[in-house]
């Protein structure tokens, strides 16, 4: 069968990556000069009185960024926790949302970009957990951009924000081609209470209430004008027909969210007491796909995990990566349910490996910490609102801070421990197959498809022959008759219809674990164009 290939040309698999590509505006190394001007005297005052009134209007103003003018310009406080507390300290660094074509429908900025979201650093004194961790979420899953900009409003410098990417038509355009589907932002309402008759749900958990839209209004938020039935669908497969699941979830994607949560500790998230601060995108071939959202408070920065009290640094340092999964309750039933199939299980503990091993292991995310200081620590110095003092600025990197009654753990404290732990666990010392040699060749209507891979006992191709959509997957054979060679060698193999444009990755399992060529699949793949 190897000479088979060989006249064929057998071609070594080129590697894609599928993220979207990263505009200036958004660009770490650059810091954006925003500058807000207000004709009323008491802008502050008229925005906080938008604000706590709940509804989404706005104080017109003109604004300059990076010395281009938009006139007319929409401007209101965003945030919870980071426009509340700080407001109710009575600080003046609040949290901005600016929206370009509030009334000039044709404004934007490079890239079509029309809003900005401007965060007070709440809750961080290191000044590096936004940017850090979407930096990190965007090498393995569809996440925001984030930066940093300098602000002023009325040429009076209000302090150094972060700058983050918003999940909107123009972010899913980048990653699914297409913005037409139901968009649910994760996020309970807090005020809005479900009729007594609805079944008692846990925020923004995915768990099943019944066909009555009235009893998930409270705990999500649709941002699309329809989209209720699709996502009781989903919760009513992943809860009851999970057989179903994918047709309707990107279980990969929702792995990787799982699996970046728990590493970073990321405990103001899916996995922790609130279970919110993530969206859904059910895309035009029904299938949600989950992403990540709101990062101020990853590393540590929230330490609530809805199971008994407060952790620890220590708790946290050894955070299992089976929270939740063994609680006889099912309110986290993306963890309960997916974590209960073996091959997804492996596929998690997968990932939890790659990212621990390409951004802790490997010390980037402690080099991109020092990077990321040195470049915004003299706006940081100049900044005289900054929420916490500047002595916490480095501080915070390797030591825990305590403001305003809150410990803030240090990120390097936190995490060299976590390292430790994660490393040491069973799992995750368990040696994986290893996938080299991956190839493809085209005869006639179809495509084979090769690799060596050791220490599996099965093996799967994913495949897909569209830029966007769903991957799916075919399983692959060492016995001589699936376009590998002799049976027992380790080349596996499998044949599909030939695919115009056709992107593809594999996943070899063993008993306990598995292993992914790409390792970053699916936002990376091989492709055959």
């Amino acid at each position: 069968m190897r000479k088979l290939l060989l006249s064929y040309c057998l071609l070594l698999a080129t590697l894609v990556w599928g993220g979207a590509q990263e505009t200036d505006l958004f660009l770490v190394d650059s810091i954006l000069e925003v500058k807000l001007y207000f004709e009323e005297g008491n802008w502050d005052q008229q925005l906080d009185q938008l604000k706590q009134a709940g509804e989404d209007k706005r104080l017109v103003g003109e604004v300059i960024i990076n010395g281009e003018k938009f006139t007319e310009v929409g401007v209101r406080y965003k945030g919870n926790s980071s426009y509340f507390n700080v407001r109710n300290e009575g600080l003046s660094k609040l949290p901005f949302n600016i929206k370009l074509d509030y009334r000039g429908k044709e404004q934007a900025l490079p890239g079509n970009i029309t809003t900005l979201k401007l965060s007070n650093v709440f809750r961080d004194p290191s000044f590096l957990r936004e940017v850090l961790a979407y930096e990190i979420a965007g090498e393995y899953m569809p996440a925001p951009k984030a930066n940093f900009a300098k602000v002023y409003v009325n040429d009076k410098y209000l302090g150094l924000y972060n700058n983050t990417e918003s999940i909107d038509d123009l972010f899913l355009d980048q990653y699914y081609g297409e913005h037409k589907g139901t968009l649910v932002k994760c996020d309970p309402n807090w005020h809005v209470k479900a009729p007594e008759d609805c079944e008692l749900g846990d925020k923004a958990s995915l768990m099943y209430l019944g066909q009555d839209s009235t009893c998930y209004l409270g705990l999500y938020e649709m941002k699309t004008k329809t989209g209720w039935d699709d996502l009781i669908e989903l919760t009513q497969v992943l809860n009851q027909e999970f057989e179903r699941i994918e047709s309707i979830l990107n279980v990969d994607q929702a792995l990787w969210m799982l699996a970046f949560d728990n590493v970073l500790v990321n405990l103001d998230s899916y996995i922790g007491q609130l279970c919110h601060n993530y969206y859904l995108y059910q895309d035009t071939a029904g299938v949600f796909n989950p992403m990540v959202w709101d990062m101020n408070l990853a590393f540590g920065g929230f330490r609530r995990t809805g199971i008994g009290n407060s952790l620890s640094n220590k708790a946290m340092a050894r955070l299992s990566p089976f929270i939740h999964f063994k609680e006889k309750s099912k309110k986290r039933p993306l963890i309960t349910q997916l974590l209960a199939d073996p091959f997804y299980r492996k596929v998690y503990i997968a990932h939890i490996k790659t990212i621990l091993t390409e951004q802790f292991l490997s010390t980037r995310y402690i080099e991109r910490a020092t990077a990321i200081q040195a470049l915004i620590k003299t706006n940081v110095t100049e900044d005289e609102n900054r929420l916490y003092p500047l002595e916490s600025f480095e501080a915070n990197v390797d030591t825990t801070i305590r403001v305003k009654g809150a410990s803030i753990v240090g990120i390097k404290e936190l995490m060299e421990p976590r390292i430790e732990y994660l490393k040491n666990h069973p799992l995750l010392k368990m040696e994986q197959p290893a996938i080299s040699e991956v190839g493809h060749v085209e005869y006639g209507e179809f495509t084979g498809f090769s690799a060596k891979i050791e220490g599996a006992q099965r093996a799967w191709l994913y495949h897909r022959d569209a830029a966007h959509g769903p991957f799916q997957r075919i399983e692959m054979f060492d016995d001589s008759g699936h376009h590998d060679e002799q049976e027992g060698d380790s080349i596996w193999g499998c044949t599909i219809e030939k695919g115009k444009g056709l992107q593809y990755y594999i996943i070899a399992e063993s008993e306990h674990t598995a292993s992914l060529s790409p390792a970053r699949a699916a936002l990376q793949f091989y492709e055959i164009k």
